[in-house]
């Protein structure tokens, strides 16, 4: 009897590190909530699905904000560097954690350690969709509202690593007095665990601006890249929602944005129009026209721009899209208005590029549209053989 008791005892004093992700910071709310802080378990790597508005907000954590003084720097221009982990325990913060350090000293960039990679909802470096980092230019948390949150970095491979670069655009501007607030979002591959949605707010500041021009109001992201999984194996650049973007808001019982069903979960990549790195299009002054997203839409024209577009990119333009005068600098079309300050020459869009590096830009530009239709078929087809397993597993419970 001795013998089974003392193994059950010494596996209560080890630290819960099975499943799920956080982002981990002094600047974050929740940052020493453990399992034992409310009635039910509301750590920082709990998932946050079919809750109420209250519940699921900054993780029901805003009456445990950080330290006077604490923020996480975005440094405008270079790459923010975030720990996330399945553990507190897991980071350079361990001596915080009720389970002390439980890094792998043979692998610090492990994001669960002597966990399979099933424990942050991934089967390998091919099934991972992505996370965001959201940017409020509020100082106060509890005055901040879903649709204030503009998504200004995501980083495609994430979660795969501890240590997660999340690329600053370089003209963030600014923060007010008090710093700003943000938070990191990430939803996974559906073929990687239930419906969950991941949501950890924390203090923030830029640091290095150079530019004053502030975030644009944030739209709600449009599905409109390959989608092989749902048979769909080309993008439609036109039906994209460019610019300023709110996170996914998604499986809780109130203030949804996004109304996807269990299997086709919102993702922060390409196929949401969410590139890779630094959102650079964000700003007020970013576009020069932005028509509203629709199959058949033109697509906008970016400022700093001049250049003819490339001819696989023209289609779909229309030859009435207004261009904003010197005089107003105001777009306007029948359902969105687009406004800035006019730059020292009197034009608030025009930039001082060559051609070549404008031809460069239009390039990328088209080249994020693009996608490795090879490697999402072979996702797509590995996600409709689990879909029929699971279906297959049904019949027979159900039988």
């Amino acid at each position: 009897m001795m013998h089974t008791i003392l193994p059950l005892a010494i596996f209560a004093l080890l630290p819960r590190v099975s499943g799920h992700s956080a982002f981990w910071s002094k600047s974050m709310f929740g940052f020493n909530v453990t399992d034992k802080t409310f009635p039910y378990d509301n750590r920082p790597v709990t998932p946050i699905k079919n809750m109420n508005f209250t519940e699921w907000w900054f993780h029901n954590h805003l009456d445990y904000p950080p330290n006077e003084g604490d923020f996480f720097e975005l440094p405008a221009g270079r790459p923010a560097t975030a720990e996330i982990a399945c553990n507190k325990g897991a980071t350079s913060f361990f001596a915080s954690s009720e389970g002390g350090d439980i890094r792998e000293p043979n692998n610090p960039n492990d994001v669960c350690p002597n966990s399979t990679s099933q424990a942050y909802h991934t089967n390998g470096i091919d099934d991972l969709e992505g996370c965001a980092l959201a940017i409020a230019y509020k100082n106060d948390a509890r005055a901040v509202q879903p649709e204030d949150f503009t998504v200004f970095s995501v980083n495609q491979t994430c979660v795969w690593t501890r240590f997660t670069d999340f690329q600053v655009p370089e003209r963030m501007p600014p923060c007010p007095e008090g710093g700003c607030i943000c938070a990191f979002f990430w939803i996974h591959a559906p073929d990687s665990g239930g419906e969950e949605n991941y949501m950890n707010g924390f203090k923030c500041n830029v640091t290095g601006s150079t530019s004053t021009v502030p975030v644009s109001t944030s739209k709600v992201a449009r599905r409109c890249g390959a989608d092989p999984a749902n048979n769909k194996m080309q993008s439609s650049p036109a039906n994209c929602t460019y610019g300023a973007k709110t996170p996914f808001y998604w499986f809780n019982n109130e203030r949804n944005n996004m109304f996807e069903g269990t299997y086709s979960p919102p993702v922060y990549n390409d196929l949401y129009n969410f590139l890779d790195g630094a959102q650079d299009d964000i700003f007020v002054d970013s576009y020069l026209s932005l028509p509203s997203p629709a199959p058949t839409a033109p697509l906008p024209i970016h400022a700093g721009v001049s250049v003819p577009m490339p001819a696989d990119m023209q289609h779909g333009l229309s030859a009435s899209v207004d261009t904003p005068s010197a005089a107003t600098n105001t777009t306007t079309t029948a359902t969105n208005t687009t406004t800035s300050s006019p730059g020292q020459d009197g034009y608030a869009y025009k930039r001082d590029m060559s051609d070549a590096l404008n031809m460069e830009r239009r390039r990328e530009m088209v080249e994020g549209f693009r996608v490795n239709v090879e490697s999402r078929r072979k996702r797509a087809a590995e996600v409709g053989a689990w879909r029929r397993s699971i279906s297959r597993r049904s019949r027979r419970s159900f039988w």
